[in-house]
């Protein structure tokens, strides 16, 4: 099938009934609800999507692309509001803006900002259980601040990331990267106070994110110090990845600066 026109779509989604981004056998994935929702959308258009990147069960998206390949011109000022009557509550499509057929959202030049949502003590009411992730004991937050930063600038990342490939590449920039207080998501039945991990970067690995947010817990619980992030970074690291990883749904694709 010979696809003639190309377009970029913003959306949003809420993963936490998903299993991620990428289609699999026998489990709902959003890739597989797009596609779905595009069928009802288009009558006689034939059609393919391919997202900007994976994203793990569970993880939400307050920005995300899809590239649309489709074999007639698509009418742009009907297309969002007629996608958004299709989709399911967890999505909303936000924009559509066509691009040259040559165009690659996945090597597209791109900075991605990933948000990590938790509290710590007392047990949160459960609506907040798709945002929020819960510790239920005392964290010493001055000193996780601290290490957020040192993941900062240009490091070697071998001990955050799981099942790499022979071509992996460990040393990446973190355009920063820090924890503070949560004035992003609000409800009434969230924590009277909660926290973000905020992480900016032009790419990350493989649980990347968790899993530091995983080891930074581990520094406010006092089982890890400074001294053991510091050395985790270097080149001449031990490359065994850390075993502990913090839960997908505290995860959120929060913004991507797409060079369209």
């Amino acid at each position: 099938m010979k696809y003639s026109f190309s377009y970029i779509v913003k959306l949003q989604f809420l993963g936490f009934r998903f299993s991620g981004w990428q289609k699999q056998t026998n489990a709902k994935t959003l890739h597989d609800m797009v596609d779905k929702t595009l069928s009802f959308v288009f009558e006689d258009v034939h059609y393919k999507t391919i997202g900007v990147g994976r994203t793990d069960a569970k993880v939400s998206a307050n920005t995300y692309y899809i590239q649309l390949f489709t074999d007639k011109v698509v009418e742009e000022k009907s297309f969002v509001a007629s996608l958004n009557a299709n989709f399911s509550p967890d999505f909303r499509a936000i924009s559509i803006q066509r691009v040259d057929r040559g165009f690659n959202v996945i090597n597209a030049p791109k900075v991605k900002e990933y948000h990590y949502y938790f509290s710590f003590g007392g047990k949160n009411h459960p609506f907040s259980a798709p945002f929020i992730v819960n510790i239920d004991e005392s964290l010493d937050l001055q000193t996780m601040q601290q290490a957020a930063k040192m993941f900062e600038g240009e490091h070697y990342f071998h001990k955050y990331c799981t099942k790499p490939s022979d071509k992996t590449i460990f040393k990446r920039i973190i355009n920063s990267c820090e924890i503070v207080e949560n004035d992003v998501l609000k409800a009434n039945f969230f924590p009277e106070e909660s926290y973000i991990l905020k992480v900016r970067g032009k790419g990350f690995l493989r649980y990347q994110i968790r899993l530091m947010m995983a080891t930074l817990f581990e520094v406010g619980k006092g089982n890890l110090d400074l001294q053991f992030i510091d050395s985790s970074l270097k080149e001449d690291n031990d490359r065994m990845y850390m075993r502990n990883n913090a839960p997908s749904s505290g995860l959120q694709l929060y913004d991507i600066e797409l060079d369209v």
